[in-house]
């Protein structure tokens, strides 16, 4: 009997590591840090993963705009939704277990790692992304998460009951959920425009050596391709 999960379970998998779901539930744990505990733990939070988030959209643009990445290992820049379910779901199973025992939080911090990781063994399963990337991109979402916890771990007990703060992601996750959010299309624009090509690298190319580097668009191109996104 083959047990192996149907595309659309890897899909709705997938979904639950998207920006459009994952951002709300990190916004949402920094606001419970900062009503509940302290803002410095928000902040510390918040700037964790925006610095992650930034190396990551940085190696898709570097690939997307330049061709950098390492071909050996089919690397054109870390994994988003790996980084994203492995940074965020542990902490916010971490808040929400902050009034608990020690042993109880630190188990909910591998559940949440875990599940991460399922996030990004779907990537895979529904080759969006190479395993090189996926093991980049748990790592530094693991790195996220671990450092905050680390950083966390003393906060104050019991200025929060867990279940209005495990509702409150509950509902997010629930109500966003499949939401799209074209942050790829986001990146390409951006990768684009910096590098001044006219189209951009592509990972099947790249990895048979065939792709030949765009040439830079003139200045008529630019402000022609400015006025037809102007219209659109």
């Amino acid at each position: 009997m083959n047990v192996d999960p149907s595309p659309s379970v890897w899909i709705s998998i997938t979904a639950l590591g998207s920006v459009g779901v994952m951002g709300p539930v990190a916004l949402i744990v920094a606001a419970w840090l900062a009503l509940g505990y302290r803002w410095k733990y928000a902040c510390a939070w918040l700037g964790l993963l925006g610095a992650a988030s930034g190396l990551v959209a940085l190696s898709k643009i570097a690939f997307i705009g330049w061709g950098i990445g390492v071909r050996h290992l089919d690397f054109t820049g870390f994994s988003g939704h790996a980084l994203m379910s492995t940074g965020v779901l542990p902490v916010a199973i971490f808040v929400a277990l902050l009034p608990a025992r020690g042993a109880i939080r630190a188990a909910g911090v591998a559940v949440g790692l875990m599940l991460g990781m399922w996030v990004g063994v779907s990537r895979v399963v529904l080759n969006a992304h190479s395993v090189s990337e996926v093991v980049a991109g748990c790592a530094l979402g693991a790195v996220v998460a671990l450092a905050f916890v680390w950083f966390a771990w003393r906060a104050e007990s019991g200025k929060l009951s867990p279940t209005p703060v495990v509702a409150s992601l509950a509902a997010v996750v629930v109500a966003l959920h499949g939401m799209p959010v074209p942050t790829q299309h986001w990146l390409t624009e951006i990768a684009l425009g910096l590098s001044g090509h006219e189209r951009p690298f592509v990972r099947a190319s790249w990895r048979a050596k065939t792709y030949r580097a765009p040439e830079h668009r003139t200045d008529d191109q630019l402000e022609a391709q400015a006025e037809k996104r102007a219209a659109g």
